[in-house]
């Protein structure tokens, strides 16, 4: 550019104005061809300055006027007609060149210069700059247009891949490294990490790091609490969730000033993005250089964040990818599990099959009409399918007992038959002891070594050794061998039980054919042993029959009363809705009976008093059934009445409500009178049931009814019942869903001095803030959350967020009290969970009152007295809740480890009542017993100034009521705080 502006111009021809237009030509960029313009202009006519600006430039934009007169002049000139009349302001001149293009040319003239002279005279060499100008600008447009495409381009294809690598076959830290380098593509990328954040867990994860100046980088293999890196950029930016964009002051200033916690080496740039779906924080993104002068853009930013949205994307699938494929793995080798255990139950059965056939055919042969020799060989093939029996004989004692005769042996392959005298080898000592004996050739040796066997070798020794008896009638007249030399080889236990077997039909068969007349009285034995053995088995099969008869009662009944149970009941239900579904006028009904306060009576007198009130119940209401009528046992408090046939509802009713007057008749119980009660839901059974399950659960529901209105009542099931347990679930849903969306909140009621006002603490009560229906109290709510299970979640949520309001809006000296159901000190670890939490919220724990009923404590006072004392060691204090209500309050004010009591509202809504008497008693005898056992006391409930004024009088030190104060947010109590 500055090679132009020293190019002097001449209007005559010459040397410049050739050199003039050989650098017109060689010009190819605007400027460049508004400078010539210009110098040109400042040269011809003399002009003092000579400008060209473009107002609307879609290429490069650093070509516009800077004074606001010029800028309105210039305007004037493009608005006059195809740009020939000229907009003149003093000693300024300003005429349109381009329209298309929006330029415009500003010249500067002296005084005596004519404007209309400069504008009629503009030469040929003017009117080719112009020309150049226009295809300059055009060739810019297509400069720029071709980069943004080459960028989109190169966007859309890191998009594709970053799409790929989803479902690619790459591990994780591959696939990783693989984002890394499509990032690098569009940017300076060389420090680069990927951080992923789950909100669910508030934890979060380096998934990929690379940095060339960190020595001290983050572990990339497991997760870590957020908490743990609070304050640093990264945890700005996820909660946050915004980008962050510079150096450290500019990233300081982003930040509002707020701590700022420095990770790693310092950055000379730094840029970071969230990684958002659906509004919530899942990670984030940072790129960051050192001292390399690469500045991060705008351009890069929202670059980043494009590319970071496909990035989540693609690691949501890889994640989701990999978790499914973790799944199919993990149930694959549990499928293989197994199918490895049905493999081996397939060879056991196969094995049981072979085993059942070979004695089938050992069976056999013993009747078998065959010669000695075949019956041998036939006995032999059969063993050998069983167990290794190429070495095999069998020996026989002769009549004198001298000799040992080999009828049949076979060793290595050969055959042969010998006899030897008896002596003291192993045949024999099989024979002596009368049993089975297995053993391998150091057991052998071990028993030469004592004597027991003098081994009678003939070749090479074997390996292992199988010999059985053949006995008959307790007489051993043989035995019969396998034995192996293959030193690997072992007879098992089972071999030698079914070489057994098979010995005790083959010494059958040998004395057969020792003699007929033996023969024929071992088969009268034999006869005699089958009568006898059928006898047996006829007796067995009467007593499995009897057993299984039994076993059948025992299923489908109650041991303990009697009466069906709840299998017997469903399959007689099912019998009569398939009747029904035949004959459609018929009907039947279900009574289902729950006995009110069972628990009661079973924690109070025992369980064996409550199994004889259980079964006095059971008695009283076969009393007030019929046949073919059925009385069940379902589970154990609750029963059902079946009956069959009805032809209205008012049969049911009128059955339901004689078992309440018969059930209600006093009953003598381990030496106690009590007064039984049940509560019983009716269901009619029509053919719009199809199965026994249907027709229980809508009684279940009727009996739910009848206990919510107060039990001692029948309630008959109809659709508005069956609406209510609809909305029911529908309340299930919304509190489940409002426990993810974060919808309850803490309400603060104060607990005041009575003496002057001054708050000392506060009582932390659940809100949920319903989208549709508003705030909703507990009692709303409360009792489907227990019913659902999710009254646990919901207490830890107010707990936690009680305690961390409390540190923030009133960070001084107010206690804070909540209530612990029994479900909660149930758990053993329940003062771990509190302590930690504590610890997480940053509250001192003597700041903390946790409160307990009466009721709490009757499920398992040692615990719950284990569990406080254990709190007390760490400070927190205990409170008992409702005092004076329960049935032995007293006992516990000693024995437990309290802080506070508070006195029922019960007792304090009557002190201002006229004839009051016994509540100021009771009150004021609470106060002096707490007081002597050095425990504070606090009156709950106070209405009005009577109730207040009378408390103070009797020395009451604390209170709360709406008197005092209504439960509301923290923030209305304590007001805004500021914190540095």
């Amino acid at each position: 550019m500055s090679r132009i502006l020293s190019l002097p111009v001449q209007t005559q021809s010459g040397s410049h104005d050739v050199e003039w237009l050989g650098r017109l030509i060689e010009a190819t960029t605007p400027e460049e061809v508004s400078t010539l313009i210009e110098i040109l202009l400042e040269a011809q006519y003399g002009c003092t300055r000579a400008q060209v600006f473009w107002l609307n430039p879609r290429g490069r934009t650093d070509r516009l006027p800077d004074d606001p007169a010029i800028v309105s002049l210039s305007k004037a000139a493009l608005a006059a007609l195809d740009g020939k009349l000229a907009s003149a302001d003093g000693q300024k001149l300003a005429v349109s060149l381009l329209l298309q293009e929006q330029v415009v040319l500003v010249i500067s003239v002296t005084a005596d210069t004519s404007a209309r002279a400069i504008l009629t005279n503009l030469d040929t060499f003017l009117q080719l700059a112009v020309r150049q100008l226009g295809h300059a600008l055009k060739l810019a447009k297509l400069y720029a247009s071709h980069s943004q495409l080459e960028h989109s381009e190169n966007l859309q294809r890191a998009l594709f891949a970053i799409s790929d690598l989803a479902g690619s076959n790459l591990d994780m830290p591959d696939m990783l490294r693989e984002i890394h380098r499509i990032v690098g593509g569009l940017m300076y990328a060389e420090n680069f990490f990927i951080v992923r954040y789950y909100p669910e867990r508030e934890t979060l994860r380096f998934l990929y790091y690379a940095d060339i100046n960190d020595d001290d980088q983050p572990d990339t293999m497991h997760e870590m609490r957020l908490d743990d890196r609070r304050n640093t950029l990264t945890w700005y930016l996820l909660t946050r969730g915004a980008p962050l964009m510079g150096s450290n002051e500019q990233l300081l200033e982003q930040i509002e000033y707020g701590p700022l916690r420095i990770s790693g080496p310092d950055s000379e740039d730094w840029l970071g993005v969230p990684m958002l779906h659906s509004g919530v924080v899942h990670g984030a993104l940072v790129v960051q250089s050192y001292g390399n002068h690469k500045l991060y853009t705008r351009d890069d930013l929202s670059l980043l964040e494009f590319v970071g949205s496909h990035i989540l994307t693609s690691l949501e699938r890889k994640e989701s990818k990999d978790e499914l494929e973790r799944r199919v793995r993990q149930r694959t080798e549990e499928l293989d599990q197994v199918n490895r255990g049905l493999r081996q139950e397939v060879r056991e059965r196969l094995r049981a099959e072979r085993l059942q056939e070979a004695l089938f055919k050992v069976a056999q042969l013993a009747t078998a009409d065959i010669d000695e020799k075949s019956f041998y060989e036939r006995v032999h093939d059969v063993v050998g399918g069983l167990l290794d029996a190429r070495n095999f004989f069998i020996a026989l004692l002769s009549d004198d007992h001298a000799n040992l005769e080999f009828p049949y042996y076979i060793d290595a392959g050969e055959h042969r038959r010998h006899t030897r005298p008896v002596g003291r080898g192993l045949s024999e000592y099989v024979m002596r002891r009368g049993q089975a004996w297995s053993g391998t050739s150091e057991d052998i040796i071990a028993l030469s070594q004592t004597g027991e066997v003098v081994p009678r070798h003939i070749g090479q020794p074997s390996a292992s050794w199988l010999g059985v008896p053949l006995k008959v009638d307790d007489d051993v007249i043989g035995l019969v061998v396998v034995q192996t030399y293959d030193e690997d080889a072992r007879y098992s236990a089972s071999d030698q039980e079914l070489l057994s077997f098979v010995a005790l039909q083959i010494a059958n068969s040998i004395y057969r054919r020792r003699s007929a007349a033996a023969l024929h009285q071992a088969n009268l034995r034999l006869e005699h042993r089958v009568e006898e053995r059928t006898r047996e088995l006829r007796a067995e099969i009467a007593r499995r029959e009897q057993m299984q008869q039994q076993l059948h009662h025992q299923v489908m009944h109650d041991p303990l009363t009697g009466l069906p149970n709840r299998g017997c009941l469903r399959e007689r239900l099912d019998s009569i809705l398939n009747r029904i579904q035949h004959e459609r006028n018929r009907r039947c009904a279900l009574l289902y009976l729950d006995i009110d306060r069972f628990k009661v009576i079973n924690d109070s007198l025992g369980h064996l008093a409550g199994d004889e009130f259980l079964k006095a119940i059971a008695m009283r209401l076969l009393t007030h059934v019929r046949e073919p009528d059925m009385v069940a046992r379902l589970s154990g408090d609750e029963f059902a009445i079946l009956l069959e046939d009805i032809e209205v509802t008012a049969t049911a009713t009128a059955i339901a409500d004689r078992v309440l007057q018969a059930v209600a008749i006093p009953l003598r119980i381990a030496g106690k009178e009590l007064e039984p009660s049940v509560s019983v839901g009716i269901a009619c059974g029509d053919a719009t049931y199809l199965d026994a399950d249907e027709l229980i659960r809508d009684a279940d529901l009727a009996l739910y009814q009848a206990k919510q209105m107060g039990r001692k009542r029948f309630v008959v099931f109809d659709e508005a019942l069956a609406k209510d347990m609809v909305d029911v679930l529908a309340m299930e849903s919304e509190l489940r869903k409002a426990l993810r969306q974060n919808e309850f909140e803490p309400y603060f009621q104060p607990i005041c001095r009575l003496n002057d006002g001054k708050v000392m603490g506060y009582e932390a009560l659940i809100r949920w803030n319903h989208p549709q229906r508003g705030l909703l109290r507990p009692h709303d709510f409360v009792k489907i959350a227990q019913d659902s299970g999710l009254i646990e979640a919901i207490d830890w949520r107010l707990f936690e967020q009680s305690c961390r309001l409390l540190v923030q809006i009133a960070p001084q000296d107010p206690f804070i009290t909540f209530n612990v159901s029994a479900l909660h000190l149930r758990h053993v670890d329940f003062d771990i969970r509190v302590l930690k939490m504590l610890e997480r919220a940053g509250l001192d724990p003597s700041r903390l009152i946790t409160e307990v009923t009466e009721g709490a404590l009757l499920d398992n006072p040692e615990s719950v007295r284990a569990t406080l004392e254990r709190l007390r060691s760490a400070g927190v204090g205990a409170a008992l809740d409702d005092f004076g209500t329960g049935y032995s309050s007293l006992s516990y004010l000693h024995s437990l480890p309290l802080r506070m009591l508070k006195i029922d509202r019960a007792f304090v809504q009557e002190l201002d009542k006229p004839g009051s008497s016994n509540s100021t008693t009771v009150v004021a005898a609470i106060l002096a017993l707490a007081h002597a056992l050095n425990i504070q006391v606090i009156a709950e409930g106070i209405e009005t100034q009577a109730q207040r004024n009378a408390l103070l009088s009797m020395g009451c030190e604390m209170g709360q009521g709406y008197l005092l104060g209504h439960p509301l947010p923290l923030q209305h109590w304590v007001g805004p705080q500021t914190t540095e």
